[in-house]
């Protein structure tokens, strides 16, 4: 313990005097960047700027916030369960090293409501446009005019714009977005206009208005699921903190010098790792199911 707690003290040391005159605090930050920017996958960076954009990313406060957290609950966690420092520091470096992970799923979540919503602009305002122009060109060309649309989903329907005047036909564009934006809604829609534009109905009222109802519908189950998911993630990980606590319950029933005497059995000191790894494994697990395939049908 004592040795670990030396290399710490001389590695900061060292960067005080290599970087001396500079905020190492600054410069351990600065290099962090670096390593992220060359390494984070760039479906993360994509996200992370949306959420950004949106006001929902987490301040270094919030960040700091999270760490002191987890390192805490973990230290505090472990050694209830192994009374044993070394083991303790080596849980708290795993458990912070997850939050990169988990502010990727929230950040994954933000950027899947963000484009639904998009989405549900996009087939809304079409549907409106293609009422009146009885185009589905001239149609996407109102919903663009309009200014309701915003990246990325913006730049795609000026792509679908594009396709259709180089083609002459609709259909690569449709394609397109269909394949883009794999939602039932957008599918259905699109298949409601080539209809109309290859059989050439007189009358779509009807259909554009029953259209405009499952959607409406489709998007009122989805915020009603989102609600559902946010009250099961609570209750979720509430029960998974109060499994980590059952140890008090064994130490209370057995008594603290008899689990002590326990542990000094490789076998039992196995059997506890797996209990800890399990139940984060779980709950890993559950706060994947929570962030992701949001606004999905």
């Amino acid at each position: 313990m004592e040795l670990i707690i030396l290399l710490i003290i001389a590695i900061f040391v060292m960067l005080y005097r290599s970087y001396k005159g500079q905020n190492v605090y600054k410069f351990m930050t600065e290099q962090a960047a670096v390593v992220y920017d060359k390494f984070a996958p760039y479906s993360f960076k994509v996200v992370r700027e949306k959420t950004k954009e949106l006001g929902q990313e987490y301040t270094v406060k919030q960040y700091a916030i999270q760490i002191a957290t987890f390192a805490i609950f973990t230290a505090v966690i472990t050694y209830m369960y192994f009374y044993n420092v070394l083991i303790s520091i080596i849980y708290v470096i795993l458990a912070v090293s997850v939050i990169p992970y988990l502010a990727f799923l929230r950040c994954k979540r933000v950027y899947s409501e963000y484009i639904f919503e998009q989405v549900q602009i996009y087939t809304t305002n079409t549907i409106m446009e293609f009422a009146t122009t009885q185009s589905f060109v001239k149609a996407l060309e109102g919903v663009v005019a309009s200014g309701v649309l915003e990246e990325p989903v913006l730049s795609d329907v000026n792509m679908m714009i594009s396709l259709a005047y180089q083609n002459g036909s609709i259909d690569e564009s449709i394609e397109f977005m269909s394949s883009k934006y794999p939602y039932y809604i957008v599918k259905n829609m699109h298949q409601l206009f080539l209809q109309i534009t290859k059989e050439g109905a007189k009358d779509s009222g009807e259909s554009l208005e029953n259209m405009q109802l499952d959607i409406d519908m489709l998007v009122e189950s989805v915020y009603r699921d989102r609600m559902d998911r946010a009250t099961f993630h609570k209750s979720f990980l509430k029960y998974g903190v109060m499994l980590y606590l059952l140890v008090m319950l064994v130490q209370y029933l057995l008594g603290r010098d008899t689990y002590i005497s326990i542990l000094s059995n490789p076998f039992m000191v196995v059997i506890l790792h797996a209990v800890l790894l399990v139940n984060s494994y779980f709950l890993l697990k559950g706060e994947k199911y929570y962030n992701e395939n949001v606004g999905a049908e």
